[in-house]
């Protein structure tokens, strides 16, 4: 069963080495790459990885053109769509589009969704989608981080309690690091905030009162025209011979005669005594409002210099009077801490010392409870390391650093790999291991122990990299190594994308989509290609694996087996 995570869905290239014009779309689960030696498969793990924001050079530029155009659409994730927001770039539905031109001189230019970016966006969305062991990058993209993550997600490790505490401790160690900036700068800063707050303390703005005396000067301002209307309408209504209500009055009566003979005027003549009803309110309501108003000029005066004042305090403080408000508040605040720094500096220096030892408890259960993950992980991964044709050992240290530099809301930990792939050998950190085939498999047989994990509900679903790719994880193997390495790809892909290059036909038979790469000569060029094989052809591509470049009934038959035994 594949899981419904998030993946690779195309790559393009463009112009790229001897690649002139390629497109692959992949699908979920195991994807295979073959084709002969040198036709190009590990060009393009190569752009993919450019597109993961690796250093391009310009010798990747096709012979001839003037740039190379690398691209690909990945589906989106949370993660991504936070890294775009902070950094200025808009998400485009469900996917995540990249796209990287490196010209001829060397030069280049990085597109996200169609809008400028730069290669430290690259860098920074590539853990979110994918994580490349490319042969030319040794483990350039499995840093501490992800080594963390993992040994987390195997686990079931989680650093909430940790990193609520850290920012518990680092909020307190801003506040402290504020107050005891240079006495100069606290000095002047102090009169400042005091001239603010007295300003905006003497005023004694209320929220809405700007807007209240608006309209009390509109009124003011218009009095006898407003005193004039009201009387109109009040003489309309109610005070002429033929105003609204006599009319009215008169109607309702002939309504009731009527009604007498004839039951269906009744209804008409309530809703006439109704209407009444309402004239007489509106009319009382609008002599009451003519009654009162008072066409004062002290009063529009007293107005017109309150709201100038009111005027000059939100051009200096804020749009509103209740931003006013709330920055003398503020600045009232910070004179009182200044006033009373050496009482508040002891204070906090108290809450800081209780906050660095709540995080040292958490960090240090979090520390243990990961050693102990490691113990588990590190015998688990070993045994999924030697079936793949190694004889090896491996080790995972936890290594905490409590010096408060070092603390961080992940804890205190440094998370790393070691091993040794030859018995006498010491440990050693995997960046170290010569080859790059051995990498992958490492790499792999790790990832496969820690997704084992969480399918026995050790672990909770920790964010780790969506789409794994591999580049010849089968060099120096085959027979049964080479079938376990197609094993353990295949459960991986159950869980998650993984893009592999193979020679082996025992790994690629175990394939969701296999693509051949192909290498042909055109114009007196070489153009590599990309293509999805359907069932017969991969049968035969597996054919030509096993037995060369002559496809024979024999070796069609056992590439037949094949597939059928890893179906």
């Amino acid at each position: 069963m594949l899981y419904p995570v998030p993946m690779l869905l195309e790559l393009r290239a463009e112009n790229y080495a001897v690649i002139d014009h390629a497109i692959a779309g992949f699908g979920a689960g195991l994807n295979l790459l073959t084709g002969e030696t040198g036709a190009g498969k590990s060009i393009l793990v190569d752009a993919l990885a450019l597109l993961m924001g690796q250093k391009a050079s310009s010798g990747i530029v096709r012979h001839g053109a003037d740039r190379a155009v690398l691209s690909c659409v990945f589906e989106s994730t949370p993660g991504a769509e936070q890294i775009l927001e902070a950094n200025g770039i808009d998400a485009d539905g469900d996917e995540v589009i990249l796209r990287r031109e490196i010209l001829a001189d060397g030069k280049g230019r990085v597109y996200i969704n169609n809008q400028p970016a730069t290669v430290a966006v690259l860098r920074a969305l590539a853990p979110e989608l994918a994580l490349v062991h490319a042969q030319s990058e040794t483990l350039s993209g499995f840093d501490p981080a992800q080594q963390r993550l993992l040994l987390d997600r195997f686990g079931g490790v989680s650093s909430e309690a940790v990193a609520g505490a850290f920012a518990r401790w680092r909020e307190i160690q801003d506040r402290l690091a504020e107050l005891e900036k240079d006495e100069q700068d606290r000095l002047r800063l102090a009169d400042l905030w005091s001239f603010q707050a007295r300003e905006i303390e003497s005023a004694a703005p209320e929220a809405g009162e700007d807007e209240a005396l608006e309209t009390e000067r509109r009124v003011l301002m218009n009095a006898e025209k407003l005193h004039a209307a009201a009387t109109a309408v009040t003489n309309a209504l109610y005070e002429d011979d033929a105003s609204a209500e006599s009319t009215l009055q008169t109607a309702q009566k002939h309504l009731e005669e009527l009604a007498r003979y004839d039951g269906r005027f009744a209804e008409s003549a309530q809703q006439i005594a109704s209407a009444r009803a309402t004239v007489e309110d509106v009319s009382a309501t609008v002599r009451d409002y003519a009654e009162h108003i008072d066409a004062s000029p002290e009063r529009l005066a007293g107005i017109e210099d309150r709201l100038a004042l009111l005027d000059r305090l939100k051009r200096k403080y804020g749009a509103k009077l209740a931003e006013v408000i709330a920055f003398g508040e503020e600045a009232a605040r910070k004179l009182a801490e200044i006033e009373n720094r050496d009482e508040i500096l002891k204070g906090l220096r108290a809450d800081l010392a209780k906050a660095g030892e709540a995080f040292r408890t958490a960090a240090r259960a979090l520390t243990a409870e990961r050693a102990a993950a490691a113990k588990k992980l590190e015998k688990l991964a070993e045994g999924q390391i030697n079936d793949l044709a190694m004889k090896a050992r491996f080790a995972i240290a936890v290594t905490a650093n409590e010096e408060p530099g070092a603390w961080s809301a992940q804890g205190w930990d440094t998370v790393e790999c070691r091993i040794a792939t030859n018995p006498g050998e010491p440990m050693q950190p995997l960046d170290e291991i010569a080859s790059g085939g051995e990498m992958s498999r490492v790499l792999l047989a790790l990832k496969v122990s820690v997704e084992e994990g969480a399918s026995r509900g050790r672990a909770k679903r920790t964010q780790v990299p969506r789409t794994l790719v591999f580049d010849e994880i089968d060099i120096g193997i085959g027979g049964r190594a080479a079938e376990a390495v197609g094993q353990k790809l295949k459960a991986l892909s159950r869980v998650q994308q993984v893009l592999c290059i193979t020679h082996l036909p025992q790994i690629a038979a175990f394939a969701d989509q296999h693509f051949l790469i192909e290498k042909q000569e055109k114009q007196r060029r070489t153009q590599t290609s990309i293509r999805l094989l359907t069932p017969q052809e991969r049968a035969e591509e597996i054919a030509r694996m096993i037995s060369g470049a002559t496809v024979t009934e024999t070796s069609l038959r056992h590439a037949e087996q094949m597939l059928k035994a890893s179906g």
